[in-house]
Parts: C-alpha cells; sequence; structure tokens
C-alpha cells in the first residue's frame, strides 16, 4: 500500500493541451493534396515528410542523440523497479500509443500521456530552451523591488499609487503591457534604426527592412541554455526550502500537532472570519494597498536592507518575538483546557446457534457483527454467515480499543429487535435472551399458523413474545455488548509494527 503522507497527484495524468497551429493547417492541406497524387508521388512526399520530421520537428522525441541516452541511463537508474514495472502493466510503456490515454469529455481527445523516459528527457530539454523567458522576467522583477535601477523602481510605485486611488484604471495595465512591451518591439524590430552612423536619422516610415521578430528558444548544448538550466537548478531549492519552511514554521501550529495551540488559532480564524464578512466594507482598502505596497517596496531598498538587518535590530526583534510569544503560549495554557476524556463507544456481537434436530440440541456456530435474521438479505441470498467461531476472537474496530474487560449480555432483546425491524423471529423475554427464528411456514402465513398450546395467531409486528413454541425455526441468536475508546496518537505510535 502507497504512503499517504507526502502530496501527490494519485489521479489520472494531467491533460497536455492540445492549441491549433498554421503547421497543422498545412499538413491537412499537403496530405489533401497527396491523395490526388498518385502512388509514386504520395510515397516520395510521405518519405520526404518523415526525413523533414527527423531532422526538424521529431529530433527531440524520436532521434536517439547523446544527451538523450545520457539522461534515459540516468532516469532508469533514479525510477525505482515498481513504478516501471506499475507503467508496464498499464500499458504505459516507453513507445508507441500505450502512452497516452484518450479523454472523450471534449469534442477533440486530450492527451494525457503516461511517464516514459525518452517523453520525459525530450520535454525536459524543450522545457529548458524556452523557460529563459520566466527567469528574465524573474530576475527584472528582482531588480525591480531592490531598487537597481532607482528610476523603474519609482516610475512603478507611481503607476501602483494611480492604480490604488484609481481601481477602475485595472484593465488597462495587460493594454498598456501588450503595447509597450510587444507591439512597439517588434515595429522596432521591423524598422531599426541605422547603426553607427551618424548621417542617418532613424525613420520608420516606408516598408519594413528586418524581418519579424520570434522568441526562439536557446539552442540545446549552448550556453543559454546551460544558464536555464542554473536557474532553473535554483528554483528548484527555493521551492525546496520554502517547502521545508513552510513545514517547520507553520505546520506545527495548523496541523493540531499541538491542540490548545490550534484551537486558539482556530478560534481566532473564525473571528476574523466572522469580522472581515460583516465589516470589511468599512476597510479602507484602497488606503491599505497603498500603504502596504509603499512599506514592501521600500523595505527592499539597500539603506532599508542595512538598517532592518543588522545585529542589534535582529537581536531586538527575537527579544520582542520571544516575549510576545512566551505570553501568548501563557495566554493558551490558562484559557484552553483540553483535558476531555477519551471517546467512548458501544459495539456489538451476535452469538449464533444452530439447531440440529437429531440430537434436540444447539450448536454455537459464530460470533457475527449481524443477527442473520430470517428476512436479512444474507439469508434470503444464500450466503453463510460471517463472524468469528470464538469470543477472543473478536476484535475492537480500528483506532479503538476494548474498555470493558468482559463482554456484557444485552437483556433488551425486544429493543434491538424493534430497531432493526426484525420480522419472523420469537423473542425470549426471560433467561437467556435468546431471539429464535419461527417456523418457515409461520413467517410466509402468520394469519394461518397458530399456536397449539395458547391458541394465539402470531400479531402484526411480525415477531412473537414467549416463552416456548412447539415449532422454531433452525437460528437462534443474542446480543452482547462492549465498550470500546478510541486510541490515543501515542498508542498508535507505540503499537508495534
Amino acid at each position: 500500500m502507497e504512503a499517504q503522507d507526502g502530496i501527490a497527484n494519485r489521479d489520472e495524468p494531467l491533460p497536455v493541451i492540445e492549441l491549433p497551429s498554421h503547421n497543422d493547417e498545412a499538413s491537412a492541406a499537403v496530405s489533401g493534396s497527396e491523395q490526388r497524387q498518385s502512388t509514386r508521388g504520395r510515397i516520395k512526399s510521405q518519405a520526404q515528410k518523415i526525413k523533414d520530421m527527423l531532422g526538424e520537428h521529431g529530433a527531440p522525441e524520436a532521434r536517439q542523440s547523446l544527451q538523450d541516452r545520457l539522461f534515459g541511463g540516468i532516469m532508469s537508474q533514479i525510477i525505482p523497479p515498481e513504478a516501471r514495472s506499475d507503467n508496464e502493466e498499464n500499458g504505459e510503456g516507453d513507445g508507441g500509443n500505450d502512452r497516452t490515454v484518450s479523454d472523450r469529455r471534449s469534442r477533440t481527445y486530450v492527451d494525457r500521456p503516461r511517464f516514459s523516459i525518452p517523453l520525459m528527457s525530450s520535454n525536459f530539454r524543450r522545457f529548458n530552451a524556452r523557460i529563459g523567458v520566466v527567469f528574465v522576467l524573474q530576475n527584472r522583477i528582482i531588480h525591480l523591488f531592490t531598487w537597481k535601477h532607482p528610476t523603474a523602481t519609482l516610475s512603478f510605485l507611481a503607476v501602483y499609487s494611480l492604480l490604488c486611488l484609481q481601481p477602475q484604471l485595472l484593465p488597462v495595465v495587460p493594454l498598456v503591457a501588450l503595447l509597450f512591451w510587444i507591439m512597439i518591439p517588434s515595429f522596432l524590430a521591423r524598422h531599426p534604426a541605422p547603426a553607427n552612423d551618424p548621417r542617418v536619422e532613424p525613420s520608420y516610415t516606408g516598408p519594413p527592412i528586418a524581418p519579424p521578430s520570434r522568441v526562439k528558444p536557446a539552442p540545446e548544448m549552448s550556453k543559454d541554455f546551460f544558464r536555464n538550466m542554473r536557474d532553473l537548478q535554483n528554483c528548484m531549492e527555493d521551492f525546496s526550502r520554502m517547502h521545508d519552511a513552510a513545514n517547520e514554521y507553520v505546520t506545527p501550529y495548523t496541523n493540531f500537532s499541538d491542540e490548545s495551540v490550534s484551537s486558539m488559532l482556530f478560534v481566532c480564524f473564525f473571528g476574523l472570519s466572522c469580522a472581515a464578512f460583516v465589516g470589511s466594507e468599512l476597510v479602507p482598502w484602497r488606503a491599505v494597498a497603498l500603504i502596504a505596497g509603499w512599506a514592501a517596496t521600500v523595505s527592499g531598498h539597500p539603506e532599508a536592507q542595512k538598517v532592518m538587518l543588522t545585529p542589534k535590530t535582529l537581536s531586538q526583534m527575537r527579544r520582542h518575538f520571544d516575549t510576545t510569544q512566551a505570553r501568548l503560549m501563557a495566554f493558551i495554557g490558562d484559557d484552553i483546557l483540553l483535558n476531555e476524556p477519551s471517546e467512548a463507544r458501544q459495539v456489538e456481537i451476535f452469538e449464533l446457534q444452530k439447531y440440529h434436530a437429531y440430537s434436540d440440541t444447539w450448536e454455537s456456530w459464530l460470533f457475527s457483527p449481524s443477527p442473520y435474521d430470517p428476512l436479512s438479505p444474507t439469508r434470503i441470498a444464500g450466503a453463510r454467515a460471517k463472524g468469528t467461531q470464538f469470543f477472543e476472537d473478536v476484535q475492537p474496530p480500528g483506532g479503538w480499543v476494548w474498555k470493558d474487560r468482559k463482554w456484557s449480555l444485552d437483556l433488551s432483546s425486544r429493543e434491538w429487535v424493534e430497531q432493526r425491524m426484525i420480522t419472523g423471529v420469537e423473542i425470549e423475554t426471560e433467561g437467556e435472551r435468546w431471539v429464535y427464528d419461527l417456523p418457515l411456514e409461520v413467517v410466509e402465513s402468520p394469519t394461518k399458523a397458530k399456536n397449539t398450546k395458547k391458541g394465539m395467531v402470531v400479531p402484526k409486528s411480525g415477531w412473537e413474545e414467549g416463552r416456548g413454541l412447539e415449532m422454531r425455526g433452525d437460528w437462534r441468536r443474542r446480543r452482547w455488548v462492549r465498550l470500546v475508546e478510541r486510541r490515543l496518537a501515542m498508542d498508535e505510535r507505540k503499537k508495534p509494527a
């Protein structure tokens, strides 16, 4: 059984987005023209198409280069054998169409590729060649908030202040970004200014003199390719450190490992949620966003960092934090009391006995969790009763332990019979409190079957309250009860594996 502690997608694989492109339309047009060609022309064009795929588009998937084999060998050593065997059993091999699953919920199929070492190698190299734009954007954001270029940071603060004061201008931001960061640079790329020639003034009229610009992926085994790998490596390390920091500083307070602290936080968050729901419209959110944005940006200035990160300032902050934490823990210890007793429940078991006509005796049969009454689905289906043969083999439910030392006989047989709406039985009101099956003819036709001793018909309730009919069924049962209590987490840790 797989461990459920880690977080992973154990559902179906994530889909691969299908985006239409002009290349698909061109391929469809070429295939349409090929249908009208002769057999020789079709074979020639198909061979040329395969050659082009191997030379350009198919290189990452089909052609096994040195880096393909190297990365595939590394991944084959990392992946455990059981994971590879699971992929093979599910038809998730490395090649062919076995690694994809069709999703028919949309008009076009949604591909959900399974894990494959060659596909992983190809996707990693393609991703690494194209992720550079994200790292450039991340680096520029870092320069912006660290005041690398003060004029750019001040311009950002001016725009941010305008948006905080006039939130209705927020839809203008993506449009202006599209104009100034994409459209204008693309126009300047097609109409470049003369370089190193002051005699010619730049002119943006007339036909374009340069090809249109495109965001090209970094060539494999180039310096940019390895720069992207370096930045990707550092991003993975940043995410791992943030994940571990969250587990160290956030999770212990929210996972109820210390129930007093987590309960106090729950009460505080619940109160804040109610207050926010009722009075959020009274908060000046524009001023809050404006002050918070300016404070966060100014705190990134090098001079502000020198003031905030000095040893004296850090020690004072640490001292204030420890004092506040000690007071809070003292308040929680006095206010939050969690000395409640363990949760207790009552469990039941039914002792079944079967009648033997040749010896006129009742034989102990099973201890079953169900009464196995005449009209139960198990009896109607002709299945055998399930349970244990001895009392000592009855175990408490999972996560519970026995609280009582012994089982107790339930003397209120009539209550649990009526509670379950059991029919076709006779209840023993004295003695050992057995509940007997009535004869089959009494169950099927109760108005005709009469007790020969008492001259009584079976009541409409479906069960008979008496002390001894002349004829009874083959089964009898009685109910035993016992208290259990919830096992504590410490008991689970001490339990041997």
